[in-house]
């Protein structure tokens, strides 16, 4: 058209992500893998007691890093807090992917890898999971060898659940020398499988975790990078000023220092997995093991009709169907065994 204004190529060519944005908060979230157990009452104290002053002023968060660093067990210069883990994503191809740089990920997984790479113009390299939701090794190791310059890498990895070992990580680590491995470990806790103490080992690892599952704290966006001290300091350049807001650095200080809410909201959400597989056997509907907060079941062709038959119930779940090619896959974020419990009778009404 005469007169448009140009828009950059990378941008014509993505597809819009369009998660939901209204209409959700009085109903039973199961749909994005927030926790719906909810915050720690000290978030929400801490959250009262803020001033004026705090909410006026450009937010100071050197303190609260050095607090973050020393509840995960590292120096405050191997982290960088970020604005959720979108932002700690952003910042890493920000930093370190160039127009054409080929990205590697295995799919189905996380949209903002593909989202964030295909902005900056990289080509991507997407092997797929398998029907059984296995990793497909063959073809990951193959693109390695290429040296892609980023491997983003999900551990455990959503919508699929799967989780891969210390040995299987250190495995693709040795395979990645001229890469930058990703692992991102927002369910950390469910999974119980970390790699951060590798970040002195390993220049090219970078580990990001969120504030948002069991914290509760999805709603303020907080996330963190961790990462060699030489490569926290490369990235630093690359970050705004002022990534984290007063509030979030607020939260997150009471987060940490309640321990018991969070040990409570593992234990929970671990006793959640386990019933609803359980229930979901007694209903003859297959699931595939877990090792987050999330299950992903497969209803076949009656998935679409129980996706709405649950929002009728005020229940959300995520069809994800789209992501296999196929029909009948959908996700299911895991709270409270009361809650469970809730989705498990209308699932047995339904089926």
């Amino acid at each position: 058209m005469k007169g448009a204004i140009p828009v950059r190529r990378a941008v014509e060519r993505m597809r819009a992500y369009n998660p939901p944005l209204e209409g959700r908060t009085d109903k039973l979230r199961l749909d994005f893998n927030e926790n719906p157990i909810g915050c720690s009452p000290a978030v929400r104290r801490a959250l009262a007691k803020l001033s004026a002053a705090s909410i006026s002023a450009y937010p100071e968060q050197e303190t609260v890093r050095r607090k973050v660093a020393r509840h995960f067990g590292v120096r405050p210069e191997e982290l960088l807090l970020t604005n959720g883990t979108d932002e700690a994503l952003s910042l890493v191809v920000n930093t370190f992917v160039e127009s054409g740089d080929r990205v590697l990920l295995v799919e189905p997984t996380y949209a903002m890898y593909r989202f964030y790479s295909e902005l900056a113009g990289a080509r991507l390299a997407a092997p797929r999971y398998d029907a059984e939701m296995c990793f497909p090794w063959n073809n990951v190791l193959a693109a390695l060898r290429a040296g892609p310059r980023v491997f983003f890498l999900p551990n455990p990895n959503s919508p699929t659940g799967n989780l891969l070992s210390t040995r299987e990580l250190r495995r693709i680590l040795n395979a990645a020398k001229r890469t930058i491995v990703v692992i991102d470990e927002a369910y950390f806790e469910f999974s119980g499988v970390t790699v951060i103490p590798w970040i002195r080992r390993y220049k090219n690892l970078i580990v990001t975790r969120t504030f948002s599952k069991t914290a509760g704290l999805a709603g303020l966006r907080l996330g963190c990078i961790f990462v060699h001290r030489e490569m926290a300091a490369t990235m630093r350049k690359a970050q705004s000023p002022y990534p984290v807001n007063a509030a979030a650095l607020v939260a997150a200080e009471a987060a940490m220092r309640d321990r018991g809410f969070i040990a409570r909201t593992i234990r929970e959400v671990r006793g959640s997995r386990r019933e609803f597989a359980r229930g979901l056997a007694r209903l003859g509907v297959r699931c595939f093991p877990s090792a987050g907060n999330f299950v992903l079941v497969h209803f076949g062709g009656r998935a679409k009709q129980i996706v709405a038959a649950l929002a009728r119930k005020r229940i959300l779940v995520r069809d994800r169907s789209s992501d296999f090619g196929g029909e009948g896959y959908v996700r299911i974020t895991l709270g409270t065994l009361a809650q469970t419990r809730r989705l498990l009778r209308e699932l047995e009404q339904l089926l």
